[in-house]
C-alpha cells in the first residue's frame, strides 16, 4: 500500500487526501447546495475497512479514508434537518481484478463482491435508510 509515513513524500500524503477526502469535499460542496433547493438527497461515500485503525505501511491510505468517515458525520450533522442524508460505505477488500493481479495469492473467497457493495449503497439510497444519517457501514465480507 505505500512507504511508512516517514518515507512518504508530501507528493503522496496530497495525492492520497485528494483522491479521497478532496474529492469528497468538492462533490459534496457542489451537490448540497441543489439538494438545498429540492428538499433533500443523499450522500454516500466509500471509505474503507482501514480508517478504523492505523496500519503498518497504510498510513496515508488509512488518514486519508478516515477523513472520509469524519466528514461523512460532519455532513449528517450539518444537514440532518435539512433532509439531507450522508453515510459511507467500509468494504474491507473488494473482489476486483485489479486487487486479484496485485494480490494474486490472496484467498479470493474472502473478499467482498462488487455487487455486495452495490446491494448496500442502493439500501443507503432508497427510502428504506431515509433514518440513517452519519453512518459508516462495514462491509467486510469473510475477511
Amino acid at each position: 500500500m505505500g512507504p511508512p509515513v516517514h518515507e512518504a513524500s508530501v507528493r503522496d500524503w496530497n495525492f492520497m487526501l485528494d483522491i479521497n477526502a478532496r474529492t469528497m469535499f468538492l462533490v459534496s460542496s457542489a451537490v448540497i447546495p441543489v439538494m438545498l433547493e429540492y428538499g433533500g438527497g443523499k450522500i454516500i461515500s466509500v471509505a474503507a475497512r482501514a480508517a478504523t485503525e492505523g496500519k503498518a505501511n497504510m498510513g496515508l491510505y488509512c488518514v486519508s479514508k478516515a477523513a472520509v468517515i469524519t466528514l461523512t458525520e460532519t455532513l449528517a450533522a450539518e444537514h440532518k434537518f435539512n433532509n439531507i442524508n450522508v453515510n459511507c460505505i467500509l468494504p474491507g477488500t473488494i473482489d476486483t481484478p485489479q486487487n486479484r493481479a496485485a494480490m494474486a495469492n490472496a484467498d479470493h473467497g474472502s473478499w467482498v463482491p462488487t455487487t455486495d457493495l452495490a446491494n448496500v449503497i442502493m439500501f443507503l439510497a432508497s427510502d428504506q435508510a431515509r433514518s440513517v444519517t452519519g453512518a459508516a457501514i462495514p462491509v467486510y465480507g469473510k475477511s
